[in-house]
């Protein structure tokens, strides 16, 4: 934590040199965003936080990477949720609304007007009797010093940023999904481990009950025995309530209820091989949609206060009409045409003070849009970091439980062939079977944690899978 909080600040000062040019060129003229996305992959490849640590990750694809861990059950659930997930839906029809709104606004550039026909018949006096008339009005705002131009860069950056949401979501629900899988089939695995070690102690305290009867032992041991039974059948209820919250967040998730959800047995995936390997992770960094939608939402800020700066200047359009008049008649004969072509300036002098404090607000925000983007650049880099730092560190430990597990199944061997050989009592070959299943129990602790740390990973360093993602559901 240390390292990395030295590395943060380090590098702050660094993100704000690459971000600021951008920033300054945004207040004059539209964000470019492929320039900011080469200068932030330039920066994370700078800070080159995988190649720091002594586990190497540079490898395979990361591809559907969940599909490492040939459950038929997980890549269902996970296609289940990608379809049917009620927030990504919502999100979805979001961009479609963005989208609708990109083209309505693109829709300024072209005139705007309508067509109007009519007709009508009098009785009155010094009236004609009938008469038609048809025309077309037109209004066309020229775009002579960008304004429009500036409203249709902030439609298209927040249609963007809305379509990293929807990636952002994806992420979080096949990330979701996993853990729920492997969190579930963990505590199925530990409540099989308790379910052991409550029947090794009630062998335990039948042995002692009887030995108390013969006045060979006394209730001490008995007693300490009857509370570690009581402790582990208490463990019970909270591993059902865990497998029963694991199964109706996977049904959030999927888009149903918990009932509606069935799961099969697979403690297998906890010892299936399930490595992280990804292929470029600087790229997955730098791809991120968080960092991506950052960038968007400042775009459209600066392309927002572009707009409020034009809304001094004046506004220059072209107005026309063409209108076609028959008397006397309901059909368009014997007509009389008129047209006309105005040119229109309209200079907003009078309202310049609530212009001149709507273009400073606008740029405010343009300026915290910006603030934030810096701060989601650094907050990625840090969640990466640490992602793999709690990779490294979760392997140690289960590498530690496991090594715990072996000894401790050793010494239950060799109690095993000491009781058969009658050098000690049965009570002491309870004790070595009790902590054989306390060091099994830690270790799937320990090997669910790891598991979840792998995910994590994957989760932290989405970038390329995440597009890939996209592009295989297209």
């Amino acid at each position: 934590m240390t390292k990395l909080a030295n590395k943060i600040l380090k590098t702050r000062f660094t993100l704000g040199a690459v971000l600021v040019v951008a920033f300054l060129s945004g207040c004059a003229s539209k964000i470019d965003i492929a320039s900011e996305q080469n200068q932030i992959s330039e920066f994370i490849t700078k800070a080159d936080i995988a190649s720091k640590l002594d586990n190497p990750l540079i490898g395979a694809d990361e591809t559907n990477w969940w599909k490492k861990l040939d459950s038929t059950q997980l890549n269902q659930l996970v296609s289940d949720a990608l379809a049917n997930n009620y927030d990504l839906k919502t999100s979805q029809l979001t961009l479609k609304s963005a989208l609708a709104r990109l083209g309505e606004q693109k829709a300024q550039y072209l005139p705007q007007g309508g067509i109007g026909i009519g007709s009508t018949r009098s009785d009155s006096v010094s009236t004609f009797d009938r008469q038609s008339s048809a025309g077309v009005n037109l209004d066309w705002q020229l775009d002579l010093f960008g304004r429009i131009t500036a409203l249709v860069d902030a439609a298209q950056a927040s249609t963007m940023s809305q379509a990293e949401q929807v990636r952002l979501l994806q992420i979080e629900v096949v990330s979701s999904v996993v853990k729920g899988f492997v969190s579930y089939q963990g505590n199925v695995e530990k409540q099989n481990i308790i379910t052991l070690q409550i029947d090794a102690l009630k062998q335990g305290i039948d042995v002692l009950q009887a030995r108390v009867d013969e006045g060979v032992a006394n209730d001490l041991d008995l007693n300490r025995t009857m509370a570690q039974l009581r402790q582990q059948q208490t463990l019970i209820p909270a591993i059902k309530y865990a497998k029963y919250r694991d199964l109706s967040t996977l049904a959030v998730l999927t888009g149903r209820l918990a009932q509606d959800v069935e799961l099969k047995d697979e403690q297998a995936i906890l010892t299936h091989e399930f490595n992280v390997a990804l292929s470029q992770p600087n790229n997955a960094i730098a791809l991120r949609p968080d960092i991506s939608r950052a960038l968007y939402d400042f775009s459209q800020a600066n392309s927002l206060s572009v707009s409020a700066s034009k809304a001094l200047l004046p506004d220059i359009s072209l107005s026309a009409f063409a209108n076609v008049l028959s008397i006397n008649s309901l059909g368009l004969r014997d007509t009389q045409q008129q047209w006309q072509v105005a040119p229109q300036l309209q200079w907003s002098l009078l309202s310049y003070p609530a212009l001149l404090a709507q273009r400073d607000a606008q740029q405010f925000l343009s300026e915290a849009a910006y603030s934030d983007y810096q701060q989601v650049v650094l907050k990625a880099l840090s969640e990466s970091e640490l992602s793999l730092q709690l990779l490294v560190n979760q392997a140690q430990q289960k590498q530690f439980a496991d090594q715990r597990y072996s000894f401790a199944n050793k010494a239950f061997l060799q109690a095993n062939a000491m009781y058969e050989e009658g050098q000690i009592p049965y009570l002491e070959l309870l004790d070595a079977r009790q902590d054989v299943l306390i060091a099994q129990e830690n270790a799937v602790d320990l090997t669910i944690s790891s598991m979840l740390a792998k995910v994590n990973a994957y989760q932290s360093f989405n970038g390329q899978w995440s597009y890939a993602l996209n592009n295989n559901k297209k």
